[in-house]
């Protein structure tokens, strides 16, 4: 059926009653898994299409025409004898590892863009979507693939951690615990992810047993000689998600300060439970520990987590507000100081500051762009410990000419929410009431009904 005549690299032969035939394959693997009791809910025609040099292990390289072929045959088929198993499209990189750039047949396409080429093409009527990996790339390719094609969902299929010839078991789990908290319990999740699966489950104390491959991954856990086993870092990572976070669950909005990129803030991820209950995965990018507050409709408290540490927080399940889009809206600062649309971008990890010392009349304005409905007004200064306003007033108008003040206080810490009537307006004034050395930052400025 290949170029290669053999299950290691090459290609699929050109032609349809090959194509046809690996399809009729797959569902016979499908049937038989089923008759033991283990029904398959999601299938890939190849695992990592583009890695044309797979060492030991079984691999093809397969083209998106190649892939559609298949596709196109496998899809009628198994909707007829399994139409509980899904397709699933791609099965590769955040991005085309520059590897398998370079191992492209000469004159042929590298195909960068393979999980948009596949979408677009007649065979994504079959696919229920696109898994990924991370051995290339990051998380915010998902979010990409979803905007273009909003319809498809997104699954995180594989990652196996890896070390150097001469780390350290300290370094190793470090390593891998932080990179793996970054990028996959948090930056696959909040990346529209539907699954997050680690690879390998288990190895013994030498890394194998593997056919070629990778000769330095890790596993969840290390099998000892002795029968006896270590939990590595990705028992931990995983466990957070698998033991907390419910069949059944979504992922809800939380503010994170954090970027996979490494900031050096706090990265979180919220998902709500089918009993209502959400579980609060909180990750500290930083080598020291960092304080940060968890609110969840009335409730409120804060936490220190030590550096590098991963924590998750289950709370009681509550009816809280829904928090309103501010695409469309624009911001304005007085003084002008650092990007104030940074104070309305949904993003933490951003912010407006005042680039001054705290004086009364330092004001941040928004306009929504049309009369909005909110309860609550969240002003958020993030990860910028101290930048809080120490006093503040809340002004409203439906015009930007008449204003009214709808409330004020004094700043006790890093979010302060000014819970409200249900009240209408187009602009929104907070302002500073007090002085202070710190500048004043706002990482969020969120609005709530």
């Amino acid at each position: 059926m290949k170029t290669s005549g053999s299950l290691v690299g090459g290609q699929l032969k050109e032609d349809p009653r090959i194509y046809d035939a690996y399809a009729r394959y797959l569902v016979k693997f499908v049937q038989a898994y089923a008759a033991e009791g283990v029904p398959v809910d999601y299938l890939t025609v190849q695992n990592e299409p583009q890695n044309r040099r797979p060492g030991g292990n079984p691999g093809t390289d397969l083209p998106v025409r190649h892939a559609a072929a298949v596709i196109a045959k496998l899809g009628p088929m198994l909707h007829r004898v399994s139409p509980r198993t899904k397709i699933l499209g791609y099965d590769h990189n955040w991005a085309t590892h520059p590897g398998d750039i370079a191992s492209t047949p000469p004159g042929a396409d590298p195909e960068t863009d393979y999980p948009y080429r596949l979408l677009d093409s007649p065979a994504a009527k079959w696919l229920a979507g696109t898994a990924f990996h991370c051995y290339y790339g990051d998380p915010s390719a998902q979010s990409a693939l979803h905007e273009a094609h909003p319809d498809k969902g997104i699954w995180f299929t594989e990652c196996s951690g890896s070390h150097g010839p001469d780390d350290t078991p300290e370094q190793i789990f470090r390593g891998t615990l932080t990179w793996h908290a970054r990028n996959l319990v948090i930056g696959a999740t909040r990346n529209w992810a539907k699954s997050v699966v680690n690879w390998n489950l288990a190895l013994d104390h030498t890394g194998g047993p593997h056919l070629g491959g990778c000769e330095t991954c890790t596993g969840l856990v290390t099998v000892r000689p002795d029968g006896t086993f270590r939990a590595d870092a990705e028992y931990y990572t995983i466990g957070h998600l698998a033991k907390f976070v419910k069949p059944g669950a979504v992922r809800i909005g939380s503010t994170s300060f954090g970027t996979t990129g490494w900031n050096g803030q706090i990265m979180d991820v919220a998902f709500r439970n089918p009993d209502g209950s959400v579980a609060v995965v909180v990750h500290n990018q930083n080598d020291g520990p960092r304080t940060f507050a968890v609110a969840s409709g009335p409730r409120i408290f804060e936490y220190t987590l030590p550096g590098g540490a991963l924590a998750t927080f289950l709370l009681p399940g509550a009816a809280g507000l829904r928090q309103l889009s501010l695409d469309g809206a624009a911001a304005a600062a007085s003084p002008a100081g650092e990007t104030p649309a940074a104070a309305i971008d949904d993003d933490a990890s951003t912010r407006w500051s005042s680039g001054a010392a705290q004086a009364p009349g330092h004001h941040l304005r928004v306009d929504l762009g049309r009369v909005r409905e909110f309860r609550r007004v969240a002003i958020d200064s993030g990860g910028n410990l101290g930048d809080y306003a120490r006093g503040w007033e809340l002004a409203v108008s439906t015009d930007g000419t008449r204003w009214r003040t709808v409330a004020a206080g004094q700043g006790v810490g890093q979010l302060t929410n000014v819970d409200l009537r249900p009240t209408r307006a187009r602009y929104l004034r907070v302002t500073t009431t007090a002085a202070a050395g710190n500048w004043w930052s706002v990482a969020d400025l969120r609005l709530y009904r």
